[in-house]
């Protein structure tokens, strides 16, 4: 079934969206698409008006309470092992009927893997399109919403979503211009062990007017040694944890904060919402 030739008011009635990622599901809500969703992850949280939609996913590593070692370390065995770590309810996917299924290949560690999505379509009665997204840097994030916003005919709201955030960006990049000092910046995605920031968040340091302690723009988040953290000689560290919110992630650094890295460190340290503004490629990371 083609839905481009669809009217936008055709499609908000017609199209049923099935979003195996946070990202999109806050892309598909900031097209005003809200009402098309009939599935999500368990991870998803944002907007707060999907909180009655169908969950389709659930994760097979019980993360609550865990430090972050001991949540790296149960993903890792996990991986070695080839148990996975996120597991699809076919039999609620089933029941969601969708149309249109949004995933990704980018992580396996991020969401459930392309593969399992392959598997589970495989079971679906009727016709589903499925699209992956693996964006690398922001303009693959704002190319992903203009994909979103021409698969369902709302391509019209979406270039007017992505002229915004080219303007939001153009903004900060002005105002940081202006400033003759660049902080060399480490941003942390994970604290023990530490993993730098990747893909995108080299970029959205130097928007901002700051110079990447290590990380190279559009290359996956890798782990690190505090030694390496250390030599880099960063002046401001960033604590931007996948999939933590701020008060997790000021829990585990004060969990942290007296090993000999933090003890040496001098510089300036801010902790932020790693889940909502760093890790997922979707409108919030421009909009912060």
């Amino acid at each position: 079934m083609t839905y481009y030739l669809l009217s936008e008011a055709q499609v908000s009635t017609t199209m049923r969206i099935c979003s195996l990622l946070p990202s999109t599901t806050e892309i598909v809500c900031a097209l005003g698409l809200k009402e098309n969703l009939v599935g999500i992850t368990h991870e998803c949280d944002y907007p707060q008006e999907i909180s009655d939609v169908q969950v389709v996913t659930k994760s097979l590593i019980d993360h609550s309470g865990s430090s972050s070692q001991e949540i790296n370390r149960h993903i890792s065995e996990a991986l070695h092992s080839g148990s996975g770590i996120y597991a699809i309810d076919n039999e609620s996917l089933e029941f969601t009927n969708p149309d249109l299924i949004l995933t990704q290949e980018l992580c396996e560690v991020c969401a459930v893997s392309y593969s399992q999505v392959e598997e589970s379509v495989r079971t679906l009665s009727g016709n589903q399109t499925v699209l992956s997204f693996e964006p690398s840097n922001i303009g693959g994030i704002l190319d992903s919403i203009i994909r979103i916003g021409k698969q369902t005919n709302a391509e019209s709201k979406a270039k007017t979503l992505v002229n915004k955030s080219h303007e939001r960006i153009d903004a900060v990049r002005s105002k940081s211009s202006d400033s003759l000092r660049k902080p060399r910046v480490l941003g942390l995605e994970w604290l023990e062990p530490p993993f730098i920031g990747g893909h995108w968040v080299p970029e959205m340091i130097e928007i901002a007017g700051g110079s990447p302690a290590l990380g190279e723009k559009e290359a996956p988040s890798r782990e690190i040694t505090w030694e390496q953290a250390l030599a880099s000689s960063p002046e401001i560290i960033v604590l931007m944890v996948c999939g933590f919110d701020l008060k997790r992630t000021v829990e585990e650094f004060n969990l942290l904060s007296e090993s000999e890295f933090w003890k040496q460190y001098g510089g300036e340290i801010y902790a932020v919402d790693g889940s909502a503004y760093f890790s997922r490629p979707g409108p919030r990371i421009i909009e912060l």
